[in-house]
């Protein structure tokens, strides 16, 4: 009998389009196109800007909200009648370290006192969401096998609308569960609240007679 031919996704470029590990969660990473001062995973550890340590990774997820429009005679779905309404955009967290940071960050609408007492950082919520609770952007920065760049996820005006909690117990750590959602601006209307930063293809150098580049 003639072997039949395995079929597979599986090819040699495969092993360069891996996303490894977890990678670390930001607030306010610096990245802009070409600019000379866009933070590295290193400085933005250096700044503060990192959440923390996390437990069980993360999740992002860009989601458009489509809609059908509905056209007498047309019996099902008709190329060109779909239109975007909406954007859900998040990137989410469950962060091990217990700090005023992440609690804050958890609660959304709050205040932290630093000044007022000389043991304890006085953390207490409010009854509205200001403008300065938004995050101007909560960054993902991930491994990429085939690359010694990182993949950068951003979404920019993030808010956790979960709020706080966690539990304590024996022989586990309590942890806070962080989902910030992106939110459009007043300013820019028509660009959804994230973007992602995907490495170029490494450039693969051609090689003529004599083993010399070309």
């Amino acid at each position: 009998m003639k072997k039949k031919r395995s079929f597979s996704g599986f090819t040699k470029q495969t092993p360069e389009h891996l996303l490894l590990d977890a990678g670390a969660f930001f607030k306010n990473f610096t990245y802009e196109v070409n600019g000379e001062s866009n933070d590295t995973f290193d400085s933005a550890v250096a700044a503060g800007k990192l959440i923390g340590a996390t437990k069980g990774g993360g999740e992002f997820s860009a989601v458009p909200k489509i809609r059908q429009i509905e056209v007498d005679g047309v019996k099902g779905r008709a190329k060109g009648l779909e239109v975007i309404d909406s954007w859900d955009v998040y990137l989410k967290a469950t962060v091990l370290e217990t700090t005023t940071e992440a609690i804050h960050a958890a609660l959304s609408a709050a205040d932290v006192d630093s000044q007022s007492d000389d043991k304890y950082d006085v953390i207490t919520g409010n009854s509205a969401i200001g403008l300065d609770d938004y995050v101007d952007n909560v960054t993902w920065v991930g491994t990429l096998s085939g690359s010694d760049e990182p993949v950068i996820i951003q979404v920019y005006n993030g808010l956790n609308t979960e709020g706080l909690k966690f539990s304590v117990q024996d022989k586990s750590e309590a942890t806070i569960p962080l989902t910030f959602y992106g939110h459009y601006t007043f300013d820019d209307l028509d660009s959804p609240p994230f973007k992602i930063l995907y490495p170029k293809k490494r450039q693969q150098a051609v090689t003529g007679q004599g083993g010399e580049e070309g």
